[in-house]
């Protein structure tokens, strides 16, 4: 699992730079947000926008992630593609998260991270 971070005005920007987050790396995505999360910003946003599929094991990472983050922090999703975005609408959990259309819509000036 291949994640790239970078921190821009309070905000930690984390790509995920595979095309896929399935059972095959969910437990090593996790383990690497966890440590990417813990110590962080408040606001982290998770770029999906490289990510192509996912599966119950991702989405269960991606929210094993967010509950990670310690409050005041929070997990912000950006970029998710037509596949991955299916996915987060089946299950509702884009009603869960904050779900920005890519970084370039995130404010800030944050469109260049990553």
């Amino acid at each position: 699992m291949d994640l790239h971070h970078s921190d821009h005005s309070g905000t930690r920007i984390i790509t995920v730079l595979d095309p896929r987050i399935d059972a095959a790396v969910a437990i090593q995505f996790k383990d690497q947000m966890r440590a990417l999360i813990d110590g962080g910003p408040d606001r982290i946003v998770l770029d999906l926008s490289r990510v192509g599929f996912i599966d119950s094991s991702g989405l269960g990472a991606i929210v094993a992630s967010m509950k990670q983050a310690a409050t005041p922090q929070r997990l912000e999703l950006a970029g998710l593609t037509r596949n991955v975005q299916k996915v987060f609408s089946l299950t509702r959990m884009d009603r869960v998260f904050i779900i920005h259309a890519g970084l370039s819509s995130i404010t800030g000036g944050l469109a260049d991270a990553g």
